[in-house]
């Protein structure tokens, strides 16, 4: 379970879960060779060298690595991994494994260099694997499923899960080793706050259910940990009655401390939105990116105008689910809410959508994106955890410095508060001491023959924040270092490496 500058405390520590902590630049490596377990009859016609399949297990929708496996285990039942992990387990010398989902890592964190990676994939069965119990509110999902299936299937029963994130084609086994987040988060807390119960097969190859009640060390190591742990086969997830529609409100600033104060107070708001995010918009040309359909285009050329004009500017998106016992009252209570924000008067743009729609909205994007070749492309991503004492500097000193001044910037820039209330210390996830603090998201799409520039612009980023002594937080991390893991986990570290 430990990637290469983890400490291994033990020889369980076998598996690579969703952690790779070097960089491998997109090179052709040497083709590695693979152990006898490819002759091993528990796997026959399941474990495969073949150069497809190990080629496409060794890239990932970041495109900035390329990371061999030995070979790529398609299991058709939990105990086919079981199997093998504990096949490394006995071995004397044992082997990496990485599970794999939709492979939406951005760093090689599902890759197993000269291991075995899981195709976890490869187990959905569209007869099983999402139990929904309505008088229980909760659904027994095998972690394979993406959250899109999930979804697809609770509001069978007009049920859902509560907490989300802003892309639903992502397996409920990755985004719960690391979090999940989205503008749901400020309500409802991240995806591992709403989790009840995982069946977890760990480091030795045995299989165990835990809780907040049963083997609950576990438990509450698993959920943000990275994979470290152990690989999560299965996860109770909270429910709640599903509403029908989102009303769906975006509005513009160019005041940074008047959109942060916005944000922050209408989180604080008991019984509220549903929903909040913001994010920024760069004096980089049009709003052309995935984001462009959220303004209608006969309003493209003022909100230029204004960008032009103060360089930055900020977007405050906010959601009010309903159904038809609640229609009646929504649209008096989004007025209220915009006659108390201090957005720019005459630029607020307003949705009216399913709830589905809505949650799927990045999809409509995607599509577009792939349309024209431009999604399966380097996505140098920087995801943070800035704390609120720090994210006016951190505005100053990024998005109108660092930013602005290098002019590189392509895709969406998030930046929207989160209370630590919602979250619990007993997980993984580090995140910063402060009662509120920002997710800050530099989703960034690149070209193969560019994408070091953005990841240059990432280092630059970090190294302001560590010069400032902001303790900002990555998510989604990577390092480079032991040293920089236990500077990420900080007073979680020992906690961590105990476990």
């Amino acid at each position: 379970m430990a990637s290469n500058n983890f400490p291994s405390q033990s020889h369980l520590l076998v598996i690579i879960i969703f952690i790779t902590t070097l960089l491998t630049p997109i090179t052709t490596n040497t083709s590695p060779q693979p152990w006898n377990i490819l002759s091993n009859d528990n796997f026959a016609g399941k474990l495969t060298s073949a150069s497809s399949s190990v080629e496409a297990a060794s890239i990932d929708f970041g495109h900035v690595t390329k990371i061999l496996p030995s070979a790529v285990l398609n299991p058709s039942s939990v105990q086919d991994i079981i199997d093998l992990i504990k096949l490394s387990f006995d071995s004397q010398s044992s082997f990496p494994i990485a599970a794999r989902g939709h492979g939406h890592s951005f760093r090689g964190q599902a890759a197993a260099k000269d291991g075995v990676v899981v195709n976890m994939r490869s187990m959905v069965n569209e007869d099983r694997g999402i139990k929904v119990s309505r008088t229980g509110l909760y659904a027994d999902v095998d972690t394979a499923w993406l959250w899109i299936e999930v979804l697809n299937k609770t509001l069978e029963l007009g049920l859902t899960p509560v907490s989300w994130t802003d892309y639903l084609y992502l397996t409920v086994g990755g985004t719960l080793s690391n979090g999940g987040i989205s503008g749901q988060t400020s309500r409802y807390g991240p995806q591992i706050s709403n989790v009840l119960e995982l069946d977890i097969i760990t480091g030795k190859g045995e299989i165990a259910t835990c809780s907040n009640d049963m083997n609950s060390d576990l438990f509450y190591a698993a959920l943000g940990g990275l994979g470290q742990f152990g690989i999560i086969t299965r996860a109770r997830i909270k429910l709640e009655l599903a509403p029908k529609r989102a009303k769906w409100l975006r509005f513009l600033y160019t005041d940074f401390s008047e959109f942060t104060r916005d944000q922050e107070r209408l989180i604080s708001e008991a019984g509220g939105l549903h929903f909040l995010e913001g994010s920024v918009m760069l004096d980089h040309g049009p709003p052309d990116n995935w984001r462009s359909t959220y303004y209608p285009p006969s309003d493209h050329l003022r909100i230029v105008s204004m960008i032009k004009r103060h360089r930055v500017i900020y977007c405050l998106e906010v959601v009010k689910y309903y159904d038809e016992f609640s229609q009646h009252s929504v649209n008096e209570e989004m007025e209220e809410l915009s006659e108390s924000l201090n957005f720019v008067r005459g630029f607020v743009y307003e949705k009216d959508v399913t709830y589905i729609d809505f949650l799927n909205r990045v999809r409509t994007g995607e599509l577009n994106l792939k349309s024209k070749g431009q999604w399966d492309v380097p996505h140098p991503w920087l995801n943070l955890f800035v704390p609120k004492s720090q994210i006016s500097r951190f505005d100053y000193g990024v998005f109108k410095g660092i930013i602005l001044r290098n002019n590189i910037t392509t895709g969406p820039l998030l930046v929207y508060p989160m209370k630590r209330i919602m979250w619990n210390d007993q997980m993984s996830t580090a995140i910063p001491e402060e009662d509120v603090f920002y997710a800050v998201g530099f989703l960034r799409s690149a070209e193969f023959d560019n994408w070091e520039a953005y990841d240059k612009e990432n280092m630059e980023v970090l190294m302001f924040c560590e010069d400032a002594k902001m303790d900002v937080i990555q998510y989604l991390p990577y390092h480079a270092s032991q040293e920089g893991w236990v500077r990420h986990f900080g007073p979680r570290w020992n906690t961590f490496v105990e476990r």
